[in-house]
């Protein structure tokens, strides 16, 4: 089963037990204050699932790596560069 896969049996879980409870489809006779409770849990959860989002990246953007080898390479190519282009007649 792929990772789109299991997100779609999931989310489709969920929506079928929020409507079941949200419209009491099958008569559970569910009292009305958790039908009250339930309704905007999908918008709780879509401000949750955004705020997990936006923390995830953040940790992964705080925590990157720096390569410092790869950066000297980098501007050792870009100094070769612009000394090519200089030999070349480009005026920068």
């Amino acid at each position: 089963m792929t990772k789109l896969m299991q997100w779609l049996f999931g989310v489709s879980l969920l929506g079928t037990l929020w409507a079941l409870v949200s419209f009491d489809l099958l008569d559970w006779k569910v009292p009305h204050t958790y039908r009250e409770v339930a309704w905007p849990m999908p918008l709780y959860l879509l401000v949750s699932f955004g705020c997990f989002s936006l923390a995830t990246v953040g940790y992964r953007v705080a925590t990157f790596n720096d390569c410092e080898e790869a950066a000297k390479e980098l501007q050792e190519q870009i100094r070769e560069a612009k000394e090519d282009l200089r030999r070349r007649g480009l005026k920068m």
